[in-house]
Order: C-alpha cells, then structure tokens, then sequence
C-alpha cells in the first residue's frame, strides 16, 4: 500500500541532531548539579515521573468492564471535535488547553474529538497518500496537552458527514481519479477509495509525537480509536455494504495496533438483524440508515458498543417527558443488550440537546443531561455494561461563534457545571478500591442478585 507523504513547512530536525541536542542539555544539567541536594532533587523527580507513568497504564477491557492497571475505569466525558484545527494557529491553541483545564478541574477524564480534516481549510489530508504536517504537529499538541491534563482521548478517524471533508471527500477525490462512483456511500465498497481511507489510519496510529515522541499506538492517552462518526449506508438497508466495511477495516487497524481498544462510532439504530428491535428505534428511518446495533458489534475487533442519544431531533414533535422517557428506554435496552448480547461495555458516545430550537430551554437540556448520567450511574453502580457517556459538546469562553445550539461553556452555566462536578464525584465514590472489592466478590456470591441496584 502507498504510504502518505507528509508535507513539511520547515525540514524537520533529524535524529542524530535531536539526541545530540538531548545530550548537550544532559550534561549541562549535570555539570550544574554540583551538591548531593541538587542529584537528590533530580532523583526524586525523576521517581515522580516514573511512578507517574505507572499510573498511566494503558486503559483495557475486561469483559464489560474497562479498567487501567486492574481497576475499573469509567468513560465520564465531552465531545470537543475541533481541537485540532484551533491547534494550528497559535493564536486560538490555548482555547485547546482552556477545555482541558475546565474539563479536568470538574472530574472528566475523557475527550472524544476528531483526528480528520479531509481536504480544505487546515486540512490533514489533503488529498488522498498527503498530509500537512504542520496540522500533524498540531494533533501532537492535542494529544500531549490532553496527557498533561490527565484526559483520555477517543480520536475519530472519518466523518460520515459533509463537514471535515468526510466519505463526500473520500468520494471526490476518487472521482478525479477516474473512478466510476455513483453515490458517497461507495466509499464502504470501492477498492480504491478503501485504500485510501486505510493508508490514512495507519498513518496516524503510526505516527510518532514530535513533542512527546511516543508513537500514537504506544501512547495510553489515546482511551481508543473510532472508525468512523456516525456512519450511515442508507443505499443498502440491508446493511450488508456497511458491516463488510466494518469488518474489514476493524481487522485492518488490529492488525498494525492490537493494543488500543476500538469502536466503530454507530448511533445505535437497531437493524434487520434484530426485527423484533426494531420498535425501540426513534423512528421507521433509522432502521433502514444500513446500521444493526447488534450485528455491527459482533465483529470479533471490535471492544466496545458505540450509542448516541438525541432525543431532540429524533423525535421534534414530542413532549418534554416524552423525549426523557425515550432516553431511558433508549439506554436501558442498549445496555441490557451489550452486557447480555454481546459482553461488551457500551458508551453512550454523544448526547445533547439544542437550545438554539425554542422548543427546548436550559432547563429542559440539564433535565436531559441529569436523565443521561442517572442512567448510566445505575448501571455502573450494580457492576453492568454502562461503560460512561460523553456529552456533545464542551466549549470553553471566546468560541461562541461556532455553538450549533448543543455547546456547554461552563463558565455561562454554573448550574451544568456543578451537575458534572456532582456526576464526577459519585463515580469517584463508586470507584474506590473497597467498593469494587466488595461488588465484584457479592457479584460471585449465591446472594449477589438478591441485592437491590440502589443498596449498592
């Protein structure tokens, strides 16, 4: 396969130049650590870090549980899907390190957000086998800004829609090739436009942090990769097109990183795998959008269910209490599923509500977003397949111009803010060593389904 070319504002610094740099700053340092104090303090330090890497561990899935170096580990989270492209410029690069900071001072220890920009303005591949690496550099920043806050990331490899370029993109790109394509959607099938999407993945799992200089694929930061936002196939209902992709291409990153964990990024629409599902589908459309919840999941590659929740565009024409009973409904049956059907954790990867539609108010968004994290908190609490959720979408002050309706700035909504703080602090609760111990051990016991959820 091709490999991507990757384009250079500046030469890079080559390698025999960058440990002669390391070096020179060793032995300067050393020459200046006169005093058993001074080595001490190096000492120290130096255990600090090491013990903090420890702690780093890589995060794994066991059964429908995740867990870092044995303990439990839960997706409390946002979505950001701009980070990259603001880490470009310098002038707009602190906004990336304003919504980590906001985020980890209230307790969330993930960040779902895009590692594409297919074509135009900042892109990162800017056509197919070519990426700019100055953009690349800018995911470096990303993903050390996001370990120097203690934030996992989720990071995306394709959009399913127009913006970033996306399957629209895919498909452009092999149109000016030659290639004979009909509809977007022929990116799930075409040989040549597979190959494109496939030298682009394995460049960024591959990849190497010019600041950190740890490979992508080596690096647990990364919490798992997605294959694709949100994909759809409406051209095939039957979703026969859609799962071969997700097959292949699961299998495909596997096979060059076997140790992060991966999802594919579906909403969570039932398919005709399931006809008896079909019914808890917001809607007669999304069970024919070429997605099967359950038969998508049963790829052997992939570790975790991926569900999205908008009750607000699924269903515009109903009720309040309506729209939070679909929620519950929508979530409890998902993760009785995962945990019973497929042995996996599942996560909840967006959910949000616009305000910008006068049919839903602040109020209305923080009731939805209190349904969402009582939910889920219930599962997690009786030891189940709720695996967290990821709120759409965190903002931080001076990017209002780019709110769709669904943006969360903290420092506007002091309100939201102490509800995620709140959320943060029971699953702390909930994640203490002796806690588990004591689940996981009445869970064995011939008493463990005896005990109520709420005594837990």
């Amino acid at each position: 396969m091709p490999t991507i070319q990757r384009v250079y504002s500046t030469p890079p610094l080559p390698a025999r130049f960058q440990l002669i740099l390391l070096a020179t700053v060793l032995i300067v340092s050393t020459k200046h650590s006169h005093t058993n104090g001074q080595l001490e303090m190096v000492t120290n330090r130096t255990h600090a870090l090491n013990e903090m890497e420890e702690d780093w561990g890589m995060v794994e899935r066991k059964g429908t549980h995740f867990v870092v170096n044995n303990q439990p580990f839960f997706v409390n989270g946002f979505n950001t899907y701009w980070l990259m492209v603001f880490a470009v410029d310098h002038t707009t690069r602190k906004k990336v390190s304003e919504v980590f900071r906001e985020a980890a001072a209230i307790g969330l220890t993930v960040c779902r957000t895009w590692a594409f920009n297919d074509g135009g303005w900042r892109a990162l591949q800017t056509s197919p086998f070519v990426c700019d690496e100055e953009v690349f550099k800018a995911l470096d920043f990303v993903v050390s800004e996001a370990r120097r806050h203690k934030i996992r990331l989720i990071l995306s490899f394709c959009n399913n829609w127009e913006e970033y370029g996306g399957k629209a993109q895919y498909v452009k790109w092999g149109k000016a090739a030659g290639l004979n394509l009909t509809c977007d959607d022929d990116f799930f099938s075409d040989q040549t436009i597979k190959s494109y999407y496939k030298a682009f993945v394995k460049t960024v799992i591959t990849r190497i942090n010019t600041l950190t200089n740890v490979a992508y694929k080596d690096d647990p930061t990364i919490f798992a990769w997605e294959l694709m936002n949100e994909p759809r196939c409406t051209s095939d209902p039957s979703g026969d097109r859609l799962q071969a992709w997700v097959e292949e291409m699961a299998s495909y990153v596997k096979s060059i990183d076997p140790i992060h964990l991966l999802e594919i990024g579906v909403e969570g629409f039932y398919g005709l795998s399931t006809p008896e599902r079909l019914h808890l589908n917001p809607n007669t459309f999304a069970g024919q959008a070429g997605t099967d919840f359950i038969r998508n999941h049963q790829v052997s590659s992939i570790d975790f269910a991926s569900v999205h929740i908008y009750s607000d565009t699924w269903l515009p024409e109903s009720e309040s209490d309506a729209q939070l009973q679909f929620v519950k409904t929508w979530m409890q049956h998902h993760m009785d599923d995962a945990e019973k059907l497929l042995a996996m954790p599942v996560v909840f990867g967006e959910f949000g509500v616009s305000v910008k539609d006068e049919k839903f108010s602040f109020m209305f968004r923080e009731a939805f977003i209190k349904t969402v994290y009582k939910t889920v908190l219930s599962s997690r609490k009786r030891g189940g397949s709720g695996g967290g959720c990821l709120l759409w979408q965190l903002f931080p002050e001076g990017t209002e111009y780019m709110d769709d309706g669904y943006a969360v700035i903290l420092a506007k909504h002091p309100t939201t803010q102490h509800m995620l703080s709140v959320q943060s602090r029971k699953l702390q609760t909930i994640h203490s060593k002796g806690f588990w111990k004591f689940l996981w051990s009445w869970k064995k016991s011939p008493m463990g389904n005896l005990l109520h959820h709420e005594e837990l």
